[in-house]
């Protein structure tokens, strides 16, 4: 049974949304500032990673991983090697 689930935080000044789609093909979509820069598929219940950039001067490179199981999904965008992974939070829609 296929369930989509979003997250969202800011960082450096950006929007950042996720939505994560289970299933036995789970989908990731990344929106920064309300417009796609990332998608990405996955097999099962394995981590996804999504390479996006937030539109900084310089842009700044950034990952979501995005974990769609087993149990509840779990998002976390690392900004930089040297910052501490942030955890985003659930959204209720």
């Amino acid at each position: 049974m296929r369930a989509r689930h979003h997250f969202h935080t800011d960082h450096l000044g950006h929007s950042v949304s996720v939505t994560v789609q289970t299933g036995h093909v789970p989908v990731v979509e990344v929106l920064v500032d309300g417009k796609e820069t990332g998608h990405a598929t996955g097999q099962g219940d394995r981590p996804v990673t999504v390479t996006i950039e937030l539109p900084t001067d310089p842009p700044t490179p950034a990952t979501v991983h995005a974990i769609p199981g087993p149990g509840v999904p779990r998002c976390l965008l690392l900004a930089t090697v040297d910052e501490e992974p942030r955890v985003m939070a659930p959204r209720p829609y």
